[in-house]
């Protein structure tokens, strides 16, 4: 447990990375540069479909692994839903499956409200908990029942573990260099400068959450989040205790509601060039792509009954495609810029919108 700070600064370290690396790309692909347009471009085709997968195989456990985090915040506050957990998530998947086919359209403002919700609960609890850490008043967490299996001799690849599972923390620091006409004039500027935001935004809460979880001895359970614990040691049983779990699991839900918007588009994308069955390219009654739709859900609710909607289970999976994901993006960019130094002064070569001067 004392190793969880070192890590949390290293995984920190790395987000600095990533962000200074996707700014980059924000600038060198003005018309959205994601992993998969980035490989295509600089790596080839086959480096581009693995990319593709990658974050394929992401939005589905994003959907997996979000509604079960948001299930398991449920059954923190409220203990009597932990048997049902698995029903409520595939109901939960269901039910926005169903929205999703309707063809609801995504608003800014049904975005924002929660959003802010969700990091001003957050930051309010980082300062009252850090406030009574700092006075003396702040206790452990009691009454938590730890998984059996969680003591492990200390090992490199236990280390290692560590690492991989806290940096699913960073999934979705790419997303805004795939979504960068989404912002006003002059968009690189404005998508970089929400990628700084974010970054910070996200340093201050991973850092913040993992010293709250030390400073009061929080434990790997199944029956309760550590979001709920440091909540319950910081508010008590209040109010304030409920509004930060109900913040948590509105973000979790519409994290997962993201996938439902984006997994489609990707997979009709790749059905198009032929890597895929080309029923997903199709679109239904309310112009949606239906069976991109069909097989997200189906996919992530079978995730959810075979891991029995355990976070835990499902986080070493999630690793796979953030990494495969970050990793090809930034080999395509090293070798974009290895191609600009290679170029004559004045020569231009234009590629899905991005200029190589």
């Amino acid at each position: 447990f004392y190793l969880s700070v070192p890590i949390a600064l290293a995984i920190s370290a790395l987000l600095i990375v990533l962000t200074i690396s996707y700014r980059q790309t924000i600038f060198a692909y003005p018309g959205g540069g994601g992993a998969y347009i980035v490989a295509r471009d600089n790596l080839g085709e086959l480096p581009a479909q693995v990319a593709g997968a990658a974050l394929l195989t992401d939005y589905i456990l994003t959907v997996a692994v979000s509604i079960s985090s948001g299930v398991a915040q449920m059954a923190s506050a409220f203990p009597a839903v932990y048997p049902y957990r698995v029903e409520l998530a595939v109901g939960l998947i269901l039910f926005m499956t169903i929205v999703n086919l309707r063809g609801v359209k995504e608003s800014s403002a049904a975005f924002a409200i929660p959003t802010y919700f969700f990091v001003g609960m957050a930051l309010l609890l980082l300062t009252v908990g850090g406030y009574r850490w700092a006075t003396g008043t702040l206790g452990e967490v009691t009454g938590v029942e730890m998984v059996t299996d969680s003591i492990a001799p200390l090992t490199l690849f236990l280390i290692l573990r560590a690492f991989s599972s806290g940096c699913t923390a960073l999934t979705g620091v790419e997303a805004i260099s795939n979504g960068i006409t989404a912002f006003k004039e002059p968009r690189s500027r404005n998508a970089a400068n929400t990628m700084l935001a974010m970054s910070g935004i996200l340093m201050v809460m991973f850092i913040g959450i993992t010293l709250l979880s030390h400073a009061i001895s929080a434990q790997p359970s199944e029956t309760e989040t550590i979001i709920s614990q440091i909540a319950r040691t910081v508010y008590g049983d209040g109010i304030f205790y409920l509004l930060t779990l109900a913040s948590t699991t509105v973000i979790l839900i519409m994290a997962a509601n993201t996938s439902f918007a984006d997994f489609p588009r990707l997979a009709a994308l790749h059905a198009g060039d032929g890597f895929l069955p080309r029923q997903l390219t199709l679109r239904g009654s309310r112009l949606v792509f239906s069976w991109g739709i069909v097989v997200l859900a189906g996919t992530a609710s079978l995730l959810v009954i075979v891991f029995q909607a355990s976070v835990s289970a499902l986080i070493p999976l999630y690793a796979i495609g953030v990494f495969l994901s970050f990793t090809l993006s930034q080999m395509g960019m090293v070798v974009r810029w290895h191609k600009v130094s290679k170029m004559e002064p004045g020569e231009e070569v234009i590629v899905h919108g991005a200029v190589m001067r």
